[in-house]
């Protein structure tokens, strides 16, 4: 097993990782329900996929790595109704001070980023932009 996940009741639950015992909870948002103190369940999807780019563009451009460090990704994600999923996700990258990459560095890391494990999991029908807005 990976993981359990325990419902807590009012909406929440505990998730654990069994092979470190690391735990978050989440719980739902505003928007359904929730108090939205937490990340929500639909949250993680996003938060994965930004999570799962920068992890492999670490491991794939290793020589890379120190320039990768310090690199935010900010999730904006879309909901639909009818039923209730998500239908967009929208990620902008953003840079420490002094980033430079060369062009064959970035098309290299925009490919690893867009062959992630999670980016390849994610349903075509989910509305993906993702802006690695590369300093000039």
């Amino acid at each position: 097993m990976t993981s359990t996940v325990v419902y807590d009741g009012e909406l929440r639950t505990s998730c654990t990782h069994l092979q470190s015992g690391s735990v978050f909870e989440t719980d739902a948002p505003t928007d359904n329900q929730g108090k939205g103190a937490r990340f929500s369940p639909t949250d993680l999807v996003g938060t994965a996929l930004a999570s799962c780019m920068l992890t492999t563009m670490a491991i794939r451009a290793r020589a890379l790595e120190d320039m990768i460090r310090g690199i935010r990704i900010d999730i904006l994600k879309v909901m639909a109704s009818n039923p209730r999923r998500i239908s967009g996700l929208h990620l902008t990258y953003h840079y420490p001070p002094g980033f430079s990459a060369t062009p064959e560095q970035r098309k290299e890391l925009e490919h690893i980023a867009m062959t992630c494990p999670v980016k390849e999991s994610i349903h075509p029908d989910i509305a993906l932009e993702i802006d690695f807005n590369w300093p000039e």
